[in-house]
């Protein structure tokens, strides 16, 4: 009978700290993910001073800022945690963000305006936070599905429904790099 009771004792520890685990893992994706969500936010919001200040000095060149509010109204109606979606919204963004960059190349004046060289340092800086958060999410991402997927923590991830979650890519592997916004 005391064999019985330690191997139920081992059990029902083991249990908590594979279901603790797994629990604690799905928390972090949940937390890293609206880490990417908040940069992406602060992208969306940036967006308009850019566009705003390139039309001051390039006016008839609306239809290439119309594709960059265009792909920024895309990637913000993507809502919830789903990064194929996201990722692909993001590539296209940043896509058009290059063609406004390189509308910048035309125009020297507005190459020297200090609102658009601070918003290139600031859409540079954010750029590397949503690369940083996209890395940390991934990394918890690969944890957790590891978890999921090794044994014995699969016994239990498959009892209490735990699943495995997609990874944050972009979808054109060309376009897998931060937008170009050095001068």
């Amino acid at each position: 009978m005391g064999m019985f009771l330690i191997i139920i004792v081992v059990l029902a520890v083991a249990a908590m700290y594979f279901y603790n685990r797994l629990v604690s893992l799905k928390n972090k994706v949940e937390e890293s993910w609206s880490g990417i969500d908040v940069q992406l936010k602060r992208r969306y919001d940036l967006i308009p001073n850019l566009v705003n200040t390139v039309k001051g000095y390039a006016s008839h060149e609306s239809e290439t800022l119309q594709r960059v509010i265009e792909a920024r109204n895309q990637a913000m109606s993507i809502s919830g945690n789903d990064p194929a979606a996201k990722g692909a919204a993001e590539a296209s963004l940043a896509g058009s963000l290059k063609s406004v960059f390189a509308l910048a190349e035309s125009y020297p004046d507005l190459k020297a305006n200090t609102s658009f060289v601070e918003l290139q340092r600031t859409l540079t800086e954010i750029e590397e936070n949503v690369s940083n958060a996209r890395r940390y999410y991934n990394a918890i991402v690969r944890d957790n599905n590891t978890a999921v997927e090794a044994f014995p923590s699969n016994l239990f991830a498959n009892a209490f429904n735990f699943g495995k979650f997609e990874y944050f890519e972009l979808d054109n592997v060309g376009e897998r790099s931060n937008p170009e916004v050095k001068f």
